[in-house]
């Protein structure tokens, strides 16, 4: 099968960050579903991985974890799908990736594929949308109000892939106001158009512009990127007793700030269930088909922004690139061989 893969990290630029390969299919076995892929998206964990993570051995790496596509053969165990299903997913981060033309995905992180979107537009959504979901609602608690807050959510990083999804889950999902940040006029439109109440410029102090909104400190704030740097407009912006999520990597985070607010501090990683087996693993595979659910009622949209091309080391390459730039707007997908 064609794949997409390294043997060394690399920057982007060099000539063997990423190859196209040809590598043996795969067969599905246990709980796992063998997917043909129809297309794919690019996140900051793949970049972060090809720049930093070696291949066993002498073995080739193939990253990409957000696939869209169709159920070719599954393993014995296999109860919540069958051959012909359309499919979407993240997949798992231990696992060799999606960058390839047949992939196996547990099918406990597995969800149907949103009937009204094609496999680019629906590539687009499943990281983002599990580490959203359950940043919301399994680390943050958004259903569960905090005590003289404004009921509101500050998202940092509006505009990116899991800030994009994540306004239009807590407008779907809860009663919550939406505060994003955007610094540049075409991603301030782009949160806007994706529900937003209010939008602040993340590039100017944050905490002043949210209290000259009038509405109060917000009981909760989540954090996509560059935490470090907007850490103290954090503290000051988030009330009392208030919760606080971040995805980012800082090599040092200081959270003793947070102490006299008695501040919850909470990582979210939607590859934790599948790396561990945790074993509610299968609340993936239930919230993916709640998105697809909202997406077919026209209660949220895809966060596809632009189509590179076909999935090849060439496009691969150039979407690696783009997301190292920091200025993307929502997501980069691949669609087809």
């Amino acid at each position: 099968m064609r794949a997409v893969a390294y043997k060394l990290p690399q920057p982007i630029t060099a000539e063997t960050s990423l190859i196209d390969v040809d590598l043996p299919t795969p067969e599905a076995g246990g709980h796992d579903l063998l997917v043909e892929v129809k297309a794919v998206s690019v996140n900051p964990v793949d970049v972060k991985v090809r720049a930093g993570v070696a291949p066993d051995g002498t073995e080739f790496k193939v990253l990409g974890w957000d696939a869209a596509g169709i159920v070719k053969a599954v393993g014995p165990d296999v109860t919540l799908f069958n051959v012909g299903d359309e499919v979407f997913y993240a997949g798992a981060i231990n696992r060799p990736g999606s960058n390839a033309e047949f992939h196996l995905v547990d099918e406990r992180i597995v969800g149907r594929k949103p009937k009204v979107l094609d496999f680019a537009a629906a590539a687009a959504l499943p990281l983002t949308s599990i580490t959203a979901y359950e940043a919301l609602f399994d680390r943050l608690k958004v259903q569960d109000k905090v005590s003289g807050a404004a009921n509101a959510i500050l998202i940092i990083g509006g505009a990116g892939g899991v800030g994009s999804i994540a306004i239009q889950i807590a407008r779907a999902l809860t009663d919550l106001t939406v505060i994003a940040t955007a610094s540049r006029p075409e991603t301030q439109a782009w949160v806007k158009a994706l529900g937003a109440h209010h939008v602040v410029d993340h590039s100017q102090p944050i905490a002043a512009q949210v209290q000259a909104l009038g509405i109060g400190a917000p009981g909760f704030v989540f954090s996509t990127t560059n935490t470090i740097d907007h850490l103290k407009e954090i503290v000051e912006t988030i009330t009392p007793q208030g919760r606080f999520a971040l995805i980012d990597d800082p090599k040092m985070l200081d959270i003793v700030p947070f102490k006299r607010k008695a501040v919850s501090v909470h990582w979210e990683l939607m590859f934790t269930r599948p790396l561990f087996g945790t074993p509610d693993m299968i609340e993936q595979h239930k919230l993916l088909n709640r998105i697809a659910g909202l997406v077919d009622e026209g209660a949220i949209r895809t966060t596809l922004n632009e189509t590179v091309g076909p999935i090849n080391a060439t496009n691969l390459k150039k979407a690696h690139a783009m997301i190292e730039s920091g200025k993307t707007k929502g997501k980069l997908v691949l669609a087809g061989f």
